[in-house]
Order: C-alpha cells, then structure tokens, then sequence
C-alpha cells in the first residue's frame, strides 16, 4: 500500500479526497494521516512519515511549500503532490521550486488521482493536463532570463500580497481580493518587508517597480 498524508483546511474536502484515494477501483492508497494546517501538517508528516503527501497550495497559516520546508528541516523524505483550485502561474512554479514532485487541479478524477499519487510515489513529475505545456514553458522563460531571486524568499501568497501592496492597495481590499482576513494580510505584509529588508510600503512600491513586478 501506499501511505498517504492528506492536506487540506477543509475537514469535507479531506473526507472527499480520501474516499477517491482509498475507494477508487484497484486502489492502493492507504490515507494514514490528515491535517489542515501548515503546523498541523508538519506535526503528523513527520510522525507518520507517509510514502506521498497530496497538499492544498493555501493553508490558513501558510503554504504547501512552508510544509515542504518544514518536514525537509526535521528529516523527512516524503514525496508531494500538490492538490489545489488554483493554476495560476506563481503557485504552480513556487510549489514545484520548493520540491514538489506534481501539481494537479481538484478538477481531477478520482482514479487519475490515484494514478498520480502512485506516479509521484515511483519518483515521475507529474502534472494536471492543460499544466503540463504552462509549467515547461514557465521553467524555460525562467532558464533564460536572470529572473528576481529575492522572490525566492516569498511564499506564493506572500508574492500576491506584496505585488497588491505594491501598486497601492489597502490592507481591506487586499483583504477581499484574496478571500483572507485584514490580520493575516498584515501578517503576510510584515514579513514581505522583513524578507526583503524594507521598511515602508513606499520603499516596496520602488522596489516592486525597478524588478517589473507591478
């Protein structure tokens, strides 16, 4: 079997899940731990270390690639699967910068999850269809320009932030735009400006706009 860590803030989507991976035709998924959190998350990959760990891309506290780094430090070699609504370019390429062996939208089909957990299991990259030609064509642009690596610094969610904050919006709209409460933007805005060594959102708003970023 195959030993399956579940990601997700959303306790019904988390049962969703499990019933495809476990109750899929020829099935060979065991889930053998849950959490919907980044701490959470962390916690009880390392205690079960499952074989695949299929992960939302936003946590309440964070992202998949904070789960990633976390479990990394504290020696766990698991393999990811990210799990996730979105596809949009800058979660996709953070998720898979930070070690994420896969990215599939939740659009996917029960048994063609399973097939990718245990594609991911056996070490493939592996990638929802219409990401495929998207992902290939964002690494071979990134091969080719040098890029901005302080954005390396940022989690996927913190990029969003700061490009919002960047071109003039308040923590309120902000807020909206992104379906997050006023504190955890603050929060997120902190450490932008801590990760980028500025100190006002004037200095990000310069600094954004000499990379291009806005």
């Amino acid at each position: 079997m195959i030993r399956v860590a579940l990601i997700d803030d959303h306790a019904l989507v988390r049962a969703g899940v499990r019933g495809e991976l476990e109750e899929s035709e020829n099935s060979d998924v065991e889930v053998v731990a849950e959490a919907g959190t980044v701490a959470d998350a962390i916690d009880a990959i390392v205690r079960s270390k499952p074989d695949v760990v299929v992960c939302d891309v936003h946590l309440p506290d964070g992202t998949a690639a904070d789960v990633i780094a976390g479990v990394v430090d504290r020696g766990v070699t698991s393999r990811f699967l990210a799990l996730s609504v979105s596809d949009a370019a800058t979660d996709v390429i953070h998720v898979i910068r930070s070690g994420a062996r896969g990215y599939v939208t939740k659009a996917i089909e029960g048994p063609d999850l399973v097939n990718a957990v245990r594609r991911v299991n056996d070490g493939d990259a592996v990638f929802s269809p219409r990401l495929a030609g998207f992902v290939l064509d964002a690494f071979s642009a990134n091969l080719e320009s040098p890029g901005n690596p302080e954005l390396d610094e940022l989690t996927a969610r913190e990029q969003e932030v700061m490009r919002l904050l960047a071109r003039g919006y308040a923590y309120k709209e902000i807020a909206r735009r992104l379906s997050i409460s006023i504190k955890t933007v603050e929060s997120h805005a902190s450490a932008v400006l801590r990760k980028l060594q500025l100190s006002s959102r004037n200095e990000l708003a310069a600094w954004a706009a000499n990379r291009k970023l806005v």
